[in-house]
Parts: structure tokens; C-alpha cells; sequence
């Protein structure tokens, strides 16, 4: 179980199990809101406090709902908005792991999408090699 919060802690999330792995995405969305994001089944998460909320302008039908706290402004997670809820069902949630703390990530996977160039079909293209959080190489 991994327990996170936002700064001021008025957010906070529990998570019953560690992400499969983490996106690090260089999308606008991804970028502009600091998140690396670890995914969810809903069920596997809980979110104590109250949570803002924005869906982006420059999609036609956006997918992500993203929450943040409206008190110290930290990106906390995403929940699918209704229409994509109507789509895949509710079968996915993204944690923002930026509020996780460092030791408890150790050994997960972290992965760069080129979310920018990324059309919204297919699989994502990555713009460098996946790394395991932890196993940074050391300074020669």
C-alpha cells in the first residue's frame, strides 16, 4: 500500500498496490500539469478530500478529468470523463507519482511517451529508453 498527498496535504490518496509502471509523457496536458502518471483500476484507489477539476479545450471529446488540489495547486490524479467513461468503461484512473515518495517507486519502470506526436490510435512511440526508477548509473 503507498500513501500520497499533495503539498499541503489536504489531498490524499492511497493506493493498494504499486504501479505496473509509470509514463513520464511529453503531451501538453502531461507537461503542463507536472504529472508522471501511474495507472489504476479505480477500485485500487482512494482519494480523501476535495479535488478540482479540468478537462482540456483543444479536444473535441477529452478523455482525462484532471484533479488538483485548489489549495497549494498540486496535480493529484485523473479520473475519466463521462464520455469516456460511456466508451471504455470506468476502468482506468491516473495517479500523478511526482507525489509519491522516491524509496517507495524504487524498481518500477518509468517510460517516456511521445505523447506530443501521438495520433490517439495505436500504441505510443517513446522518445528514449525506459528506465528503472532507482538504478540511475553512477557519475564517472
Amino acid at each position: 500500500m503507498l500513501n500520497l498527498s499533495c503539498l499541503c496535504g489536504q489531498i490524499r490518496i492511497t493506493l493498494q498496490k504499486r504501479p505496473d509502471f509509470i509514463h513520464e509523457c511529453n503531451c501538453t496536458l502531461c507537461s503542463k500539469t507536472g504529472a508522471r502518471w501511474g495507472y489504476f483500476h479505480p477500485s485500487e484507489v482512494s482519494v480523501e478530500g476535495r479535488a478540482s477539476g479540468y478537462c482540456r479545450a483543444d479536444k473535441g471529446e477529452p478523455n482525462a478529468n484532471v484533479q488538483f488540489c485548489s489549495n497549494c495547486g498540486s496535480t493529484t490524479h485523473f479520473v475519466l470523463t463521462d464520455k469516456a467513461v460511456s466508451r471504455f468503461g470506468n476502468s482506468v484512473m491516473g495517479v500523478n507519482m511526482w507525489l509519491a515518495e522516491p524509496q517507495d517507486l524504487a524498481g518500477i519502470e518509468l517510460r517516456y511517451p511521445d505523447g506530443r506526436a501521438w495520433s490517439g490510435e495505436g500504441d505510443f512511440a517513446y522518445v528514449r529508453e525506459a528506465r528503472i526508477i532507482g538504478c540511475e548509473a553512477a557519475a564517472g
